[in-house]
């Protein structure tokens, strides 16, 4: 019995003694956009009320941009990128909202306008990254993402332009399988 659990200690200390290795010689998969795009979706404090975009050019320089609403998003965005393998320099070009009471009121008021009760839009809601993101700077309010289809891009900019104390709606909603 004691060589048995002696036979599976020496096997368990070996697979993990091997496995960290055969995890570091593994290439990454994907492309360096892909990477770059998964570890920007995987920050955790970006929300529906941010929007991050960026561009990879042939030298392996990263362009970051959007609009946050805390600088820590900003932060990590740029301290992440710069850890992907095949990236040479990182360009942060994202802005940080101001901070305003007036603009965190119209984003809860917007995103209930757009996806609360009986909102055909609810389903663009879900999910860790949802797909319509609310960006309110200064009272003005730009729709950005992508929606299945024209109606629901057209009830989306109609709901957020109900909202009271906007000054203004960009809807730069996309739709799905349009350029």
């Amino acid at each position: 019995m004691e060589n048995k659990l002696k036979g599976i200690s020496m096997a368990a200390a070996l697979a993990l003694i091997t496995v960290p290795m055969f995890g570091q010689a593994m290439p990454p998969k994907g492309s360096l956009s892909d990477r770059v795009r998964h570890e920007l979706v995987m920050l955790p404090y970006y929300n529906i009320f941010d929007d991050l975009s960026y561009s990879v050019d042939n030298t392996g320089t990263v362009t970051l941009s959007g609009d946050v609403t805390q600088p820590i998003v900003k932060d990590e965005a740029g301290r992440v990128v710069k850890k992907v393998e095949g990236v040479a320099t990182v360009v942060n070009n994202i802005k940080v909202l101001p901070l305003s009471p007036m603009d965190n009121r119209i984003r809860a008021a917007t995103y209930r306008a757009i996806f609360g009760g009986s909102s055909p839009l609810y389903r663009y809601s879900m999910g860790a990254v949802p797909s319509i993101h609310i960006i309110v700077d200064n009272g003005h309010v730009t729709l950005k993402g992508v929606v299945a289809n024209k109606f629901d891009r057209n009830v989306a900019y109609m709901r957020a332009n109900g909202v009271a104390g906007v000054f203004s709606v960009t809807n730069d909603l996309l739709v799905q399988g349009k350029s």
